[in-house]
């Protein structure tokens, strides 16, 4: 439960008809079980202590006491085990019959929770036998202790606040209003259902589009347990599809008729964070409900759940395809408006043979067809200096040709002399001056060169480098629009390998795949003997996949170095050792607070995730915060 984790389990163990001790058996092996394998969190079926499909044996006194014997039996065994345990039985409150979940945990039985909505159609007729939950919450004497009763109650784990549950039951979740809204308005992030759906064609995509939906709109996590094996057959089969999904995406799942089993980790600080940064999201109604709470020993929790070592970047082939077409267009569509806002008669390039470049002069010859313009429009401007190779020079050039759009070259190796003159600084002095002093000088040429013609010089620096500020400011910082802005270095090779399959010449996709191929560099130093890149971004600055990695966790969802660290070492586990992770993440967050001026005078360019750093809209900081919170966070760590 470390990092804000819990486990959660939906289990449907095999019942008897009516056989309340058969049943209960079951239950406590299911809980000991869920014990066994350190789950927090036990959601089984509706009425699962007597069976779903007793129909009128509801109303034999014989069955409702065996159904309450058995569940002070369960209570019981629950004493010592961690898993809180939701199992559903009928319960007589008042003259009237429930069908409700009763929440039990060490020992305890902290509530009962009655079902709101009582589907009366088609194959249902619970109100022959049950009544809906009364509005109001009141104590009920149950073996003669007080047991809150009522639909308003929380259940909140001292030790872990941010794990707070609310329960449902069946057709709840099908209602035009179901009470887990009210729920999760009132603090709970995960909502457990205790269900008796039925199986017929088609309804269990329909079930779990429902549940995933859920818990995209209440950004919580969903427990569904369905009932399975054992249930009368007379009229109805039921398949035991258990569900877990957390904030839209379906993260566990019994197949109909498969195991009865689903378990994965739910992060509940995360959909904490969601909700903090959701303002739509308005809590309401917490002073209506009742909270019970609970205790519960923090421990750390192996990750079963994958963790995607590249969150930017869709793992499936069609739907990351899909993806790179979208940002295509949302590149191209922003980059063709500001071009005829502008009256632009071009648009000017610094074209180097690496990635960043390509992508760039890729979204300006989309816009200009977008534009009905000839792609001629596009002036691509190749700028050699000391560190540039023949590979990227010549596949800067073949790109162009291939694209159809106007190339020229300036050699600024004079100018830079001249300019190292002006500043007394020695060319054999390999310094940041030496470096930064190319950069400015080619952001000097492309901006005069768009005065020039009428046009803008398009930025091609990504949200990658943006966030560890490397980039010369007022160099390839600065530029009229960038249209990479919003998009990660780890997205940006998928984007270029996407228009390389889509190439209209067998040449273009050559080039593409070197140009995919090809060390990324700013060469801004002189090449290696052999003609080769010598300064090789990622032996200085770190793998960008840890970097982009590191990025989306802190910008979505404010998580600290220790949670994305623990989340590290899950997603690299095999491919990076802990001392590394540890290293590259101490270097993300220096360079990330020290970089922020960069980043507060960003040119536009357009938002195309849901990570951005523009200052105008997703992130905004102080240019002089301090990372002395974070750092030392991480020192901690390197001291355990």
């Amino acid at each position: 439960m470390r990092y804000g984790f819990i486990r959660a389990a939906a289990s449907s163990p095999a019942l008897r008809v009516a056989d309340c001790d058969f049943n209960a058996e079951n239950l406590i092996k299911a809980l000991r079980q869920a014990h066994e394998q350190g789950v927090q969190l036990l959601c089984t079926p509706e009425l699962g202590i007597t069976g779903y499909t007793c129909s009128d044996l509801f109303f034999q006194d014989t069955l409702l006491r065996g159904a309450k014997k058995a569940l002070l039996r369960i209570v019981q065994a629950s004493t010592g085990l961690d898993p809180v345990l939701l199992v559903g039985l009928p319960l007589a409150v008042n003259q009237k019959l429930y069908n409700c979940a009763a929440v039990v945990h060490d020992g305890r039985l902290l509530g009962f929770v009655p079902k709101s909505h009582l589907p009366n159609y088609a194959e249902f007729y619970e109100r022959r036998q049950f009544t809906p939950a009364p509005a109001e919450t009141f104590p009920v004497d149950f073996d003669g202790q007080p047991v809150p009763f009522g639909t308003r109650l929380l259940f909140r784990c001292r030790q872990l606040p941010e794990f707070c549950f609310g329960v449902e039951i069946c057709e709840d979740l099908w209602a035009p209003l179901p009470p887990s809204v009210e729920h999760a308005l009132a603090g709970a992030t995960v909502i457990a259902n205790l269900s008796a759906s039925n199986e017929t064609v088609g309804k269990a995509d329909y079930r779990q589009r429902l549940v995933a939906g859920q818990s995209a709109r209440l950004l919580c996590g969903y427990l569904y347990a369905d009932a399975g094996w054992g249930e009368s057959s007379t009229d109805l089969v039921f398949a035991a599809h258990n569900l877990i999904a957390e904030n839209g995406a379906l993260l566990a799942e019994s197949p109909p008729f498969g195991t009865g089993y689903a378990a994965t980790e739910l992060d509940v600080q995360r959909l904490e964070a969601e909700r903090q940064r959701n303002t739509s999201f308005a809590p309401a109604g917490r002073e209506r409900y009742q909270e019970i709470l609970f205790d519960m020993e923090l421990r750390d929790i192996s990750l079963t759940r994958p963790v995607n070592p590249a969150p930017f970047v869709p793992a499936d082939e069609t739907r990351r395809a899909e993806r790179c077409e979208l940002i295509l267009n949302i590149q191209s569509h922003g980059l063709a408006k500001r071009l005829d806002h502008a009256h632009a008669r071009c648009a000017v390039i610094g074209i180097s043979g690496g990635l960043d470049s390509c992508l760039a002069l890729l979204v300006a010859v989309r816009a200009f067809r977008l534009l009905g313009r000839d792609p001629k429009g596009v002036l691509a401007v190749t700028m050699p200096c000391f560190g540039t190779t023949k590979r990227t020079r010549a596949n800067a050039e073949t790109l162009c040709r291939e694209l159809g759009v106007s190339f020229r070259e300036i050699n600024i190796a004079a100018t830079v002399r001249s300019h190292f003159a002006d500043i007394g600084h020695s060319e054999d002095s390999l310094d940041v001056t030496y470096e930064n002093g190319q950069a400015r000088v080619r952001t000097l040429e492309l901006m005069d060169l768009a005065n020039q013609q009428g046009g803008l010089v398009i930025g091609t620096g990504d949200l990658s480098e943006l966030a560890l500020g490397w980039a010369t400011y007022n160099g390839d910082h600065m530029s009229m629009y960038g249209v990479n802005a919003g998009i990660p270095k780890t997205l940006v090779r998928h984007i270029v390998a996407y228009e390389a399959s889509q190439a209209a010449s067998p040449e273009l996709r050559r080039v593409l795949l070197d140009i995919l191929d090809t060390p990324v560099s700013p060469e801004l130093l002189p090449a290696d003997p052999n003609g080769q890149i010598a300064q090789q971004t990622e032996q200085l600055v770190g793998p960008y996949e840890l970097h982009d990695f590191y990025l989306y966790h802190v910008l979505r969802f404010g998580f600290g170095p220790a949670k994305i660290l623990h989340l590290a070492k899950s997603a690299f586990a095999g491919r990076y050792d802990d001392a590394v992770l540890l290293h590259w993440l101490e270097n993300f967050y220096r360079r990330f607070f020290v970089q922020q001026f960069k980043r507060s005078c960003l040119p536009d360019g357009p938002k195309v995730g849901s990570a951005a750093l523009s200052p105008r809209g997703d992130w905004r900081m102080p240019s002089d915060a301090c990372s002395t919170l974070w750092l030392a966070e991480l020192e901690q760590i390197k001291q355990q």
